[in-house]
């Protein structure tokens, strides 16, 4: 019998990546851990090319999470363990003799820039800027760097991830204390959290706020599908560069917080105008970004490759992971 093939995984302790890890299980490979803890840490450069030397498929889901404050120095993590870890992943495919055939790389639908107007896809989207953007272009700029000619690349553009996971359940609470209203756009202290990073920051360093009235769109991804996605791209040796993970059908925050009040049983939700979310936010140590900016993402790639989705709407996709 031949052996099983070996997936590696960086960054498998997290909610995405923990599913990745039981699906790519599930699929018949042999799992390779880099992170933390695990089968290899990273600081052990030597046991990290000896974990993908030989191996079919790498999978980097490595980086703190971006459900906190951005106080400086967790915007110097948020940037260093996403930029370090690629790197340290790209120079051992580099070396191996055996690399990867393909490797993914998360990256965040978040690149793009605040769209009212139109939706952004792979062809002809436009990236923003600020903080969240520039963590995006120097992660993607960081994993595409240099030449791999035996490893195709993906870069995996996630929109928010609707599972048991922080984007989740931090919308979930805000309906639980009966701010399920829609959250709007508005005046408020200048602050310099959201400026750019990197060495070459975008934006003039002010936070800036849109009169959406709570109709920012709302671009979001069931995790079965990003699992199913993840397979899909594994299998087409013809596709390649930055993929939008994204549902088919965006929403809005109106209607996706009626839906979270529908699921919760709180049948009336509070508007909450930025002077309210912004010292709520402060209590859930996490950012109001998460619900005010306007991400309008598409997946042209995956429906022009003629992927189907498993939840392609969002009132069945948030009873789903409610249930589950």
């Amino acid at each position: 019998m031949q052996d099983s093939p070996v997936a590696v995984v960086a960054g498998a302790s997290g909610f995405v990546g923990t599913a990745l890890v039981r699906a790519l299980a599930d699929d018949g490979y042999s799992v390779r851990r880099i992170g933390r803890t695990g089968d290899v840490t990273w600081g052990d450069p030597v046991g990290i090319a000896r974990a993908i030397d030989g191996s079919a498929v790498l999978v980097n889901m490595a980086g703190k999470s971006v459900n906190c404050r951005y106080t400086d120095s967790n915007r110097n993590e948020i940037l260093r363990s996403r930029i370090d870890t690629t790197r340290a992943l790209r120079e051992a495919v580099q070396a191996a003799a055996e690399p990867p055939h393909v490797w993914f790389n998360a990256s965040t639908a978040t690149i793009y820039r605040h769209a009212m107007d139109r939706p952004n896809d792979e062809l002809d989207g436009e990236l923003g800027e600020g903080f969240s953007v520039d963590v995006a272009r120097n992660w993607e700029r960081e994993f595409f760097a240099g030449d791999l000619p035996r490893t195709r690349r993906v870069a995996l553009r996630m929109a928010i991830v609707l599972g048991d996971g922080p984007a989740t359940n931090t919308l979930l609470t805000l309906a639980r204390l009966g701010l399920g209203g829609p959250q709007i756009d508005g005046w408020w202290f200048a602050h310099r959290r959201y400026r750019g990073i990197g060495p070459t920051p975008t934006g003039d360093g002010t936070a800036r706020w849109h009169r959406t009235r709570g109709r920012q769109k709302f671009s979001w991804v069931h995790l079965d599908d990003v699992i199913g996605a993840v397979r899909f791209l594994r299998d087409r040796d013809d596709i390649s560069g930055p993929v939008n993970i994204a549902g088919p059908n965006p929403s809005d925050n109106r209607t996706l917080m009626r839906h979270l009040r529908e699921r919760v049983g709180v049948p009336v939700g509070l508007p909450a105008w930025r002077w309210m979310l912004e010292p709520a936010m402060w209590v859930l140590r996490t950012e109001p970004e998460l619900v005010l900016k306007s991400r309008w993402v598409v997946p042209h790639t995956l429906t022009a490759a003629g992927f189907t989705f498993q939840h392609p709407d969002l009132r069945d996709a948030i009873e789903h992971v409610a249930v589950r």
